[in-house]
């Protein structure tokens, strides 16, 4: 008795499997929600039976389902319209540029109602540039909403721009003491400048209006539709719990948590998301870890496939362009940053840490810890290490997030352990002219080191850190391969470059590994998931700075057209 026949045969075409191998075959037939087979075109067109949908591919790629391993999903949506304005470049060049999208939105709202936005970076605004002692100032939003509060991101999400309002209602003002891992910038006479840095943000973004559980519902659904026009069709929420109570707009809250499992259980999230849950907030302690996990437990879904709960986030750092990383050598205007959790020495806040890994370890959870100074990446590397020796766990797939300097010791451990790192080539493509200004040339060359980690046999993943940039892998890859800066197109650090087989590995096959799911997602290989994208064109032998131009034609997931152009 012959074998139904499949529902989707795409033929004719350069099929990347992202197998071990890599293999390149010129056709995947798709059953149901899983893949049948791959091969020749004249195999794929003897399976087809009378209710196939045939695809003739004429040339075109097809890529197994993308993964996005690092996309705060609901955040992201919730910085789109109309939860905030737009004050990232290239929407706006300058300050005064911001500062004309603020009067626009106070304008148009209610009295005494916040104005929030999200994206601004020093580095593209004109001012900035001119002047490097000219920095964004309270007074510079006063001028144009001087009666509503006013609370703007930067593209980076660790650091606030406010309003002197916003800061009178959050009682924030001369002798106001920053939380633990907080900065309050001053100017010369001891007043908030309006700049909040890292666990600072939380005394301005805590007081932001909460979305209903139905709005953040609505904006997972307008961002997972987004990434069906880009071929994406998993990724990592990184952080939901207790600890992003404070965050913009609760963007890491439990109650995203909460949208994403209606739905599921309502049949409405056609997308794989796993998620790192974040017990403590930044700056936070183990026993603000012990409390959080005490509350969240492992929170179940409907449909593991589509949401699972399989880690703990943890924040140990900053981030370099606020020079907040923790550093071995200081920043080339001084000072070598901090950890950002609980403890009022270096040696406390590195027990701290040491125990919050511990404590998630053995509660059976992945580790995820948001670290990227080398300093700091070290201890981190250390805890995971220590914590496996006391409560061994052949198989934890901890990973460092970010690891922007992470040197050869580290990367060794990692490698030794089984261990990944989760890089961001589109944020190097973004910063590294600002870089050279912040570490100094050198070091800034080394950020993420791409190619030193594959070649050190760890497992690297790839993500976009959206809304830090937009969710688009095609730029990624192309920042992996050529290391090319957006501002200049200068080439920064070209011996971390890598091919394009190890750039889709690290957007797919790798960040399946990294979802515990590597047996039935992230390839084209039959008995897996039927998640899979056509490309408009062939991407073997593409000039990589023409990949940001490529489309996509047909996103399928879970065996079914989510998206043709």
């Amino acid at each position: 008795m012959r074998k139904a026949a499949p529902t989707l045969v795409l033929t004719g075409g350069q099929v990347l499997t992202v197998d071990g191998d890599f293999s390149v075959t010129e056709g995947v037939a798709v059953r149901g929600r899983e893949i049948l087979a791959t091969g020749s075109d004249a195999e794929m067109r003897a399976l087809a039976g009378p209710g196939t949908r045939l695809v003739e591919l004429g040339g075109r790629t097809v890529l197994p389902g993308l993964n996005d391993s690092h996309l705060h999903g609901a955040a992201y949506g919730m910085t789109k319209p109309p939860f905030a304005i737009d004050v990232g470049h290239p929407a706006v060049g300058s300050i005064a540029d911001i500062a004309a999208a603020v009067r626009h939105a106070a304008a148009a709202a209610r009295p005494g109602e916040w104005i929030t936005g999200l994206g601004w970076d020093p580095g593209y605004l004109a001012e900035c540039l001119a002047d490097p002692r000219r920095f964004p100032h309270r007074r510079d939003l006063d001028a144009v909403a001087p009666h509503h509060p006013v609370c703007l991101t930067d593209f980076s999400s660790h650091m606030v721009w406010a309003n002197s309002e916003a800061l009178r209602r959050c009682g924030i003002e001369a002798g106001s003491t920053p939380p633990p891992g907080g900065v309050v910038d001053r100017d010369a006479d001891g007043e908030p400048t309006g700049i909040l840095r890292e666990a600072a943000q939380r005394l301005v973004q805590a007081a932001l209006p909460a979305p209903t559980i139905a709005q953040r519902r609505q904006a997972i659904q307008g961002v997972v539709n987004e990434l069906h026009t880009r071929g994406i069709t998993s990724y990592t929420e990184p952080g939901l719990g207790p600890g992003g109570t404070g965050t913009l707009f609760g963007g890491l809250s439990t109650d995203n948590w909460t949208a994403y499992a209606e739905l599921v259980a309502d049949g409405e999230l056609h997308a794989r998301v796993s998620v790192l849950l974040l017990p403590a907030p930044m700056g936070g302690s183990a026993d603000d870890l012990l409390k959080g996990l005490e509350e969240l437990r492992r929170p179940e879904s409907a449909d593991p496939r589509r949401l699972n709960a399989i880690g703990v986030k943890i924040f140990a750092d900053g981030v370099p362009p606020n020079r907040t990383a923790w550093m071995n050598e200081p920043y080339p205007d001084g000072g070598h940053g901090a950890l950002c959790v609980h403890g009022d020495t270096p040696a406390l806040q590195v027990a701290e840490l040491r125990e919050m890994i511990g404590i998630a370890h053995r509660a059976g959870f992945q580790l995820g810890v948001h670290v990227t100074g080398d300093r700091a990446i070290d201890t981190v590397v250390e805890a995971f290490v220590a914590a496996n020796a006391a409560t061994p766990r052949p198989d934890a797939r901890h990973y460092v997030i970010h690891g922007d300097f992470i040197g050869a010791g580290s990367l060794a451990k990692l490698a030794a352990h089984g261990y990944g790192v989760n890089m961001n080539p589109a944020i190097k493509w973004t910063i590294s002219d600002l870089m050279d200004e912040v570490v100094g040339p050198e070091r800034s060359a080394y950020q993420w080191p791409v190619r030193t980690a594959i070649d050190a046999g760890v497992r690297v993943c790839a993500s976009s850190d959206a809304p830090i940039t937009e969710p688009d892998w095609r730029q990624g890859v192309a920042a992996m391969m050529l290391r090319e800066s957006k501002a200049s197109g200068r080439t920064s650090g070209p011996e971390q470059r890598v091919t394009l087989a190890e750039a889709l590995r690290a957007y797919t096959a790798t960040p399946a590994w990294q979802d515990f799911a590597d047996d039935w997602k992230g390839t084209l290989q039959p008995g897996k998931a039927a998640d899979l994208c056509v490309l408009d064109r062939p991407l073997l032998d593409l000039d990589p700075h023409e990949i940001t131009d490529v489309q996509v034609d047909l996103t399928v997931f879970d065996g079914a057209v989510v998206h043709e152009r």
